[in-house]
């Protein structure tokens, strides 16, 4: 550091100099200049792995979503490192986040699903009920006229959907969707919490939505839905939200009990 000024002794110790335009401490000015200060710099993650590693998270969340990994299905690490040519500690630190997060399960053979039981879906349903009509009906004055389009063209094309008996444009409708109105919720750990616990039960989309019946209730139930939001009406998104949740853990249960029944 250069300062300009003159030098005067320290009144109480004199072989400190004082700068009449700097404002050096005694200890800085007495420290040698080889000498480093003791206290530790913060470890900082290098940005590039930071990003590439939240790049790999958000995906394979999309994956998730999108139904593209599946119950017999493993995520390998050197697989994912392969695809984004890149080395796995990235991977490894999205994975780990997913399995925290719930949407992974680890095992001595890399990743997958975690393996749901009645009573967990029965609690994501009830967590849902609780959450998603409220959290649905205090947007509908934040929606802008954009997010009216975006959710009018995600219905209009899982009702194609659902006439073509389509169900990965089906599950892609409703994600699309939910995103845009779970986007307008101001309360971030609410946000983040039911999209979580919808993501979580991967066996509930994959069943319900491949089921063609199911995916006319589906569209129906997003119709009432829309019809709602457009209208700016809570009252209405609120039990349309309810009947939604509704219908979907009504039907989840009748094609697992149907499934069971067939594999006795």
């Amino acid at each position: 550091m250069t300062c300009l000024g003159y030098w005067t002794p320290h009144p109480k110790r004199p072989n400190i100099l004082l700068n009449s335009e700097c404002k050096w401490t005694a200890a800085t000015i007495a420290m040698k200049p080889t000498e480093k200060s003791a206290t530790k710099q913060p470890r900082r993650t290098p940005l590039k792995n930071y990003t590439l590693s939240e790049t790999i998270f958000q995906e394979l969340r999309n994956r998730l979503q999108r139904g593209e990994i599946g119950a017999e299905d493993r995520v390998l690490d050197y697989e994912i490192a392969q695809e984004y040519n890149c080395t796995r500690m990235p991977v490894r630190q999205a994975l780990l986040r997913l399995a925290s997060e719930g949407y992974l399960m680890g095992t001595t053979r890399g990743f997958t699903l975690p393996t749901l039981t009645t009573q967990d879906i029965e609690e994501v349903f009830e967590m849902r009920r609780l959450l998603e009509p409220h959290a649905a009906s205090s947007v509908i004055g934040l929606l802008s006229e954009e997010q009216h389009m975006a959710l009018t063209l995600a219905y209009h094309k899982a009702r194609r959907a659902a006439e073509k008996h389509d169900a990965q444009m089906m599950i892609d409708a409703n994600v699309a969707f939910r995103s845009i109105w779970v986007g307008a919720v101001q309360n971030k750990r609410l946000r983040d919490t039911i999209q979580r616990f919808a993501d979580h039960a991967q066996i509930v989309r994959s069943t319900t939505l491949s089921h063609p019946p199911t995916q006319q209730i589906v569209a129906n139930g997003l119709k009432q839905i829309l019809d709602g939001f457009l209208a700016r009406s809570g009252e209405n998104v609120y039990k349309a939200m309810q009947e939604f949740v509704q219908h979907a853990q009504q039907q989840y249960f009748l094609l697992a009990k149907a499934s069971a029944a067939r594999s006795a």
